[in-house]
């Protein structure tokens, strides 16, 4: 059988040494008969490798399943690497996803104990490239004082503050929790930027700082109604959601 590229359960960076998981291959054939009930049991190989997050990837190559699951997993108990061995094995031969099975690892991801690992380790894994505050028209650190005193009280701890490495669009801003960081895409550090809207873009992520990602029930709520509320109160929200819509 021809090479076939990965299914990924969100591909991460990682860290190349792993562990061999054979107590975890019969929990993949007995899912793999489930969904696949005639076709011939493939050779099935599951490792766990030192992922930067909460990942999984599965592929299929010359006619072997390989499973690379996150050491994070290691502990988890069986119901849960039952239900990934569903999920990952119904995305790699299109299969429909039982319901039961999605809700019990979504819960498995969202609970407090798995939060806190997750971050943990990335924070301690992860590599974060920073190009610093300092760019050619506009000083995020100068930026974000300001927005402090405006509109925190002066209370808020500085964040790491970096522009970007390229002049991104699709991502023009976010906060990495893990690092501490505030990036800023560098599309913004040009003379024709009008203030107000990095001004506005980087308040947007000042709020994700005070206002963290909340779970309900099985739902990440990233934009809370008081995160709303907040950002409703900068003054020039209108005319700078405008000019990001014409970037």
């Amino acid at each position: 059988m021809g090479r076939k590229p990965p299914t990924n359960f969100a591909m991460p960076p990682v860290l190349r040494s792993k562990l061999v998981a054979p107590d975890f291959v019969p929990i993949f054939q007995e899912e793999y008969r489930v969904l696949r009930p005639r076709a011939p049991m493939p050779p099935i190989s599951v490792r766990f490798r030192r992922f930067t997050s909460l990942n999984t990837t599965i592929r299929l190559r010359e006619g072997q399943i390989f499973v690379s699951l996150s050491d994070l997993l290691e502990g988890a108990p069986e119901s849960v690497i039952r239900a990934i061995a569903h999920i990952l094995l119904a995305k790699l031969y299109k299969k429909s996803i039982e319901p039961v099975h999605n809700a019990r690892y979504k819960r498995f991801a969202a609970s407090a104990a798995v939060t806190r690992q997750t971050e943990l380790i990335r924070g301690a894994r992860g590599r974060k490239r920073y190009f610093g505050p300092e760019g050619r028209f506009y000083h995020l650190e100068e930026v974000f004082e300001s927005l402090n005193q405006r509109f925190f009280g002066g209370l808020m701890g500085r964040p790491e503050l970096t522009w970007s490495e390229h002049h991104a669009r699709r991502s023009l801003g976010h906060y990495d929790a893990a690092h501490n960081t505030i990036v800023v895409s560098r599309v913004f550090d040009r003379p024709s930027s009008p203030r107000y809207a990095i001004e506005y873009l980087l308040f947007h992520e000042m709020l994700h700082l005070k206002h963290p990602v909340r779970m309900r029930g099985l739902r990440r709520c990233v934009h809370s109604r008081e995160f709303k509320a907040e950002e409703r109160q900068f003054p020039q929200l209108k005319e700078a959601m405008a000019f990001i819509k014409r970037l």
